[in-house]
């Protein structure tokens, strides 16, 4: 038994933030923490914040039984650091270092170890859920409140918050074997993720540069290796996927590849070019200072002027849309045709007899699902209506029995919204969890911006 080392006193602040809820006079809370991978504007509403960011230690590790137990506000940055000090790793890391795990449950994160041990939020074993009383419940699959541990994910802190978390951990080596392979069709290109499932690999994503230009990107931990190359300032890891066939990681590189560039997300705000990289600085280039600069600019309206001045008119694109991986082929001809962002993050979730147990992100279990990430501005000299690729994307999800990500913007209507994301089951967990609507409810949350 291997325990890290933390405050010992999760009971106490439980229990201040506790009676900080019971004692809350304002119809409202919200949660406040330092970061946040929500991309969605919302204009200000009074609520009562709650001061939650030192819910964010590593409580124990299990290496015998090959577990971990972390606090919801943990950065994945933070958990992946104390864990591969002992040789282990979350079993699924979501992409961007700023991620907490209690964010990844309740929004669904993802990353390449999907294909086989499926989302996030499939493998959690238990969790101390906050609910809008100030009341802390436990909840397992099997326990008074399973209702609720299978209804948080996807749930984005409407029906609670996870203050702690079990979850299995990952035993690694310490390096990762990378390969690429290029694929012109798209056909062959899906059908190869399915071959994959049960392949002898630990790792499996792709990249869409192109019509006909495709590529899978296999890893494997690996003891040793001949080489190493280092994505962390000025090389750029996504670039690399088109000049090397192999190519070495250390673990902690390999999980925060794509961090860096933030993708290629990074060649929006200039810092590609060697000259920038170095003015910024390496500290500097991550998907954190990335994200307060989208920020900034979103309450400045910045790029918007520059925009008007040119003449263009520009729409948010920011989606992640898992698709059911026989119409894979459809959506992303859809996507190169009608929406033209390049290039696209593919990444495969399997799925078992648990996938289908999450009433408000179900996914068929007798199906492998892909998610496309595609995200960045879409600029065209002709003005359309708000929303209007982003409406197109929804309606194309639906057709092909996909489900997107709630993380970015939406425009259901509210009677299409609740038929995708199961309104019936949605209103018994509020009830029973939140009967007086002192957290926003999901339709307010995901779609409305006040």
């Amino acid at each position: 038994m291997t325990t890290a080392k933390t405050a010992p006193s999760y009971l106490e602040r439980r229990d201040r933030l506790s009676h900080e809820v019971q004692s809350s006079s304002s119809h409202r809370v919200r949660l406040s923490k330092p970061t946040s991978n929500l991309f969605r504007d919302r204009v200000a509403e009074r609520t009562k914040p709650l001061t939650v960011k030192d819910f964010n230690h590593l409580l124990e590790l299990d290496s015998e039984q090959e577990t971990l137990e972390a606090e919801g506000m943990m950065t994945y940055a933070a958990l992946v650091d104390a864990t591969l000090e002992y040789g282990f790793i979350p079993m699924v890391v979501p992409q961007l270092k700023s991620i907490t795990i209690g964010g990844a449950i309740a929004g669904v994160g993802i990353e390449s170890t999907c294909f086989r041990h499926g989302l996030p939020h499939e493998s959690v074993l238990e969790m101390d859920v906050l609910l809008a009383d100030g009341s802390v419940v436990s909840c397992s699959p099997d326990g008074e409140h399973s209702d609720l541990f299978y209804g948080l994910p996807n749930s984005y802190g409407t029906l609670g918050y996870a203050l702690k978390l079990k979850t299995p951990a990952l035993r690694v080596k310490p390096y990762v074997e990378l390969n690429h392979i290029r694929f012109r069709d798209a056909e062959e290109f899906f059908a190869r993720i399915g071959e994959l499932r049960n392949a002898d690999i630990d790792f499996l994503d792709g990249t869409v540069f192109q019509r006909n230009e495709y590529y899978l990107t296999t890893g494997k931990f690996t003891s040793s290796a001949p080489h190493l190359s280092d994505y962390t300032y000025l090389n750029i890891y996504y670039r690399s996927i088109r000049e090397k066939t192999t190519d070495y990681l250390t673990v902690k590189d390999y999980i925060w590849r794509w961090d860096t560039d933030w993708f290629w997300c990074s060649k929006n705000l200039y810092v590609q070019n060697q000259f920038m990289r170095r003015l910024v600085g390496k500290k500097r280039l991550n998907s954190t200072t990335y994200t307060k600069v989208m920020r900034w600019n979103s309450k400045w309206g910045v790029t918007d002027r520059l925009d008007r001045i040119a003449g263009m008119h520009s729409e948010s694109v920011i989606q992640d849309i898992d698709i059911p991986i026989d119409n894979a082929p459809v959506f992303l001809d859809f996507l190169l045709r009608e929406i033209d962002l390049l290039p696209i993050w593919i990444c495969p979730i399997g799925t078992d007899e648990r996938s289908s147990r999450f009433p408000l992100f179900a996914l068929n279990p007798d199906s492998m699902y892909v998610n496309f990430g595609f995200w960045g501005p879409v600029r065209s000299r002709g003005r359309r209506d708000p929303g209007y690729l982003n409406r197109k994307i929804e309606r194309m999800t639906s057709e092909l029995n996909g489900i997107k990500s709630l993380y970015s913007d939406s425009y259901f209507d509210r009677e299409t919204f609740w038929d995708r994301y199961n309104g019936e089951e949605y209103s018994k967990l509020k009830n029973r969890y939140d009967p007086n609507g002192k957290f926003l409810d999901l339709y307010e949350k995901s779609v409305l911006r006040k």
